[in-house]
């Protein structure tokens, strides 16, 4: 007999069970790792500091899958039947992974609990899979070929989900709905070798149990989207008016009374009652110190409220907006409520678009400009620490013209201002001579801004009286510092230490308890 033959006495409907089984393995390992990439990417979303979460949801994962191991040593017969039942349990667990989460999110105070114990869970079942195939192939295949064809179908789905689950799975159908499209593949496993390989006496319960998680998972693939709705009410406390998951995040609109809102991954963006505060803020300190600004850069800005202040300066001749996600720009474009809110600017032949990532876009790009304008969101994810680093201004000041000036989105100084102040580090090192102001934005609170500039103009500043806040005056005030939000000593943020994102996650974290 060669490794690659059956046992001395296997049939030929023996070689059949042997080949479901074995596409069991790659099944099985597909979705394990389906719901582990599930939950990092929702402690991610709904706890923020990414490297954090991931890290602690993959090491208790793995974790979890070696107390499985070990525990399967427990199961001294029937493994076949013992498979079948954790498969349809973490079909159960795993495929309403996601819609638990999210529901449960604002009901809990310790989210964190509930999280880590759903993981470890997950992961114990998980574990318990492999060791357990194992033992049922085992006499199908000489020892050596066994490991190595359980452990090649294991890897190779493991591949399977690490490339669908960002390009395909979580773009096409969210993650409340990737979760319960693999329990069903989990569970589907499970119905499967109970019909075809478990003696038929006992059978009954298994198939009953089987059946009950497939009906209340394909029931979930229907409510998916009451379910995200629910959740969403719920934690956001408004009416919510548009959600959307694109490949880069999830867009949520709410509206209450006369206030609309912007959620990015569930962090406010705007509201509508004050947001004029925030960006006439953010844009003519910056332009109204420029004497001839033609050329203008907007990073970030999607919505299209900076661009908006923007081109209602007739000085400006041409202005290239880059913002990652092509979903936001079409939406405040095309969406009637949202265009009248930015008063049509990405409409304007003034304006170009591009959908790119502005870390990778400058490296390429040519200037000069007169005026740049960061408007990223805060650095709660490394992903968005990047275009906050040496690097990233060392471009910038390569495409600011000599007498232009730049303004960078900078978070509160009142509630984080190591954070705030690392920016202006940042920026000094490289080669800028910077400014810090603030304002008070009555949904936000105290928020801060950095100017940065080759060389700092005068104070005098251009601004047009048709602006609803500010004045000579509060600009002015929007540079005078008290004593709790004043300069301190702060690091560099660079690519390899990416110390805002720690100083971020710290202080908000204090100040939110």
């Amino acid at each position: 007999m060669t490794d690659m033959e059956p046992a001395p006495g296997e049939t030929g409907p023996s070689r059949a069970h042997t080949a479901i089984l074995l596409v069991s393995v790659l099944v099985v390992a597909t979705c394990g790792l389906i719901y582990e990439l599930l939950a990092g990417t929702l402690a991610s979303y709904l706890l923020g500091d990414s490297v954090t979460q991931f890290s602690i949801v993959i090491g208790s994962y793995l974790f979890a899958m070696g107390v499985g191991s070990y525990l399967s040593r427990f199961v001294r017969d029937d493994e076949l039947g013992a498979f079948i039942r954790v498969e349809v349990l973490i079909a159960a667990l795993g495929g309403w992974s996601a819609a638990g989460l999210f529901l449960l999110f604002p009901l809990v105070d310790d989210f964190r609990l509930v999280l880590y114990a759903l993981v470890l869970a997950i992961g114990i079942l998980v574990g318990l899979e492999i060791p357990l195939l194992i033992r049922i192939l085992r006499g199908r295949y000489a020892f050596r070929d066994l490991v190595s064809n359980v452990l090649t179908y294991d890897y190779v789905g493991a591949l399977v989900a690490s490339l669908l689950f960002p390009l395909v799975l979580v773009p096409r159908l969210g993650m409340i709905r990737t979760g319960m499209v693999f329990g069903l593949a989990n569970v589907t496993v499970a119905i499967a070798l109970t019909w075809v390989l478990k003696e038929r006496r006992a059978r009954a319960f298994d198939l009953a149990a089987g059946v009950a998680v497939l009906i209340s998972l394909v029931f979930g693939l229907f409510i998916a989207d009451s379910l995200q709705r629910w959740s969403e009410v719920a934690y956001y406390g408004e009416g919510v008016i548009y959600a959307h998951s694109t490949p880069y995040q999830r867009i949520v609109l709410t509206r209450r009374a006369n206030d609309l809102r912007l959620y990015l991954n569930g962090n406010l963006q705007f509201s509508s009652r004050d947001e004029y505060r925030y960006h006439e803020a953010l844009v003519w300190p910056v332009l109204g110190r420029v004497a001839h600004p033609r050329q203008v850069l907007i990073l970030g800005g999607g919505d299209g409220l900076a661009a908006r202040e923007v081109l209602s300066d007739p000085q400006v001749a041409h202005v290239t907006l880059v913002d990652l996600d092509p979903e936001m720009t079409r939406l405040f474009r095309d969406n009637a409520e949202l265009a009248a809110l930015n008063r049509g600017s990405l409409s304007s032949p003034k304006l170009t678009v591009i959908n790119t990532d502005a870390f990778r876009w400058v490296r390429h790009a040519r200037g000069p400009y007169d005026a740049v304008i960061a408007d990223f969101p805060d650095p709660t994810a490394y992903a968005l620490g990047k275009l906050y680093t040496l690097s990233f201004y060392h471009e910038l000041a390569r495409l600011l013209a000599p007498d232009g000036m730049m303004t960078v989105q900078s978070t509160s100084p009142l509630i984080a201002p190591r954070t705030y102040w690392t920016v202006a580090t940042t920026l000094e090192a490289a080669g800028l001579k910077t400014r810090g102001y603030h304002v008070y934005v009555p949904s936000f609170g105290e928020w801060g801004y950095t100017l940065a500039a080759h060389v700092m103009p005068a104070d005098a500043v251009r601004l047009p009286p048709t602006l609803r806040f500010l004045d000579a005056t509060a600009e002015r005030l929007m540079f005078q510092f008290p004593r709790d939000m004043a300069r301190r000593p702060t690091p560099v943020n660079r690519l390899d230490n990416q110390a805002l994102v720690r100083s971020f996650d710290e202080e908000w974290a204090h100040y939110e308890g």
